[in-house]
């Protein structure tokens, strides 16, 4: 079921039920941090494993300090800067934050989000909201309600509809250790943005690791088709010839002899091309492909973040 209506979401959240929420980012199934039978109720859903955290939504960064303890400074730095927004911090968990919600870890990630409609919906509870991607686990995340629907289809949870994320990409992950900054998944705040605010981040952390955040996985944000990313497009739709294959394309320079083609920016605009990212990826996986071959987009700005969900999204 789609609703418009608030209290719809707020009524289904108070009797520990799930939601599927819109944010600038990206859908997420939202629940009850504090409730055990939603917050068990979002893993069933994605079939997303127990270890993996979730991350907890407030409505402002007043409600900080009921999440989060020993919360540095360059952390309100950040958070002053970025919220609301897609900037996700990992800090040390307050206790009554239950570890359901954080993988069994000491750390809880947690973001405000900036969504007029999911503010609003946060402003109605009393009490903040678990929500990762609106999908089953390691699939595309979702960008608008149809999304969620062909994820989750016949078990569609109810859908607060806020129409199209306007960011449409995961946000962007630090943590600290030893005091110092970590940038544990990129995201739709470029790591230029954020050394603009705090300086070089000497620590990235993103793959091969326990998992200390979401997103940290080698495999995920993945079409069911198969996907390859490749710097030569020519040559990858030689090697697949007589097969039925799609491209996405950073932008609408070349001209290639296939009638499955999705641009992600004609402006060649890596705001534009991250917004787009999903939406492609989702109509090029309705086509019964043979296979996905997607450019490798410029690694700089969000290029890297694309670049980074294009890859995650190649693995087996």
């Amino acid at each position: 079921m789609i609703t418009h209506i608030i209290s719809e979401a707020v009524k289904t959240l108070n009797n520990h039920g799930i939601v599927a929420i819109p944010t600038e980012t990206v859908y997420g199934l939202a629940g009850n941090i504090y409730s055990e039978k939603a917050i068990n109720s979002i893993f069933e859903a994605k079939k997303r494993p127990f270890f993996n955290p979730l991350i907890v939504h407030i409505s402002s960064i007043d409600k900080l300090d009921e999440i989060a303890i020993n919360i540095p400074d360059i952390a309100y730095t950040l958070a002053n800067t970025f919220w609301p927004g897609p900037l996700t911090l990992v800090l040390d968990k307050h206790k009554n934050i239950p570890f359901l919600v954080t993988g069994g870890k000491n750390t809880v990630a947690v973001r405000v989000p900036n969504h007029t409609t999911t503010l609003a919906l946060l402003n109605q509870l009393n009490f903040p909201l678990a929500a990762p991607s609106a999908n089953i686990f390691g699939q595309l995340s979702p960008t608008c309600a149809a999304h969620i629907m062909d994820s989750f289809k016949p078990n569609t949870p109810l859908i607060l509809d806020g129409g199209v994320c306007e960011n449409g990409i995961e946000s962007t992950i630090v943590g600290f250790e030893n005091g110092q900054p970590v940038i544990y998944r990129f995201g739709a705040i470029s790591l230029e943005d954020i050394e603009n605010v705090i300086g070089k981040i000497n620590k990235i952390i993103q793959k091969n690791r326990k998992l200390i955040a979401p997103g940290m996985l080698k495999k995920h944000y993945a079409p069911l088709t198969k996907l390859l990313v490749t710097n030569n497009i020519c040559n990858k739709i030689n090697e697949f010839k007589g097969l039925k294959v799609g491209l996405l394309l950073f932008d609408n320079k070349k001209v290639y002899d296939i009638p499955y083609q999705e641009i992600l920016t004609t402006k060649g605009n890596l705001a534009e091309a991250a917004s787009n990212l999903y939406a492609c990826l989702h109509r090029l996986d309705s086509l019964g492909l043979d296979i996905i071959i997607a450019e490798k987009l410029p690694n700089k700005g969000l290029g890297v973040t694309i670049n980074d969900r294009l890859t995650r999204g190649t693995k087996k």
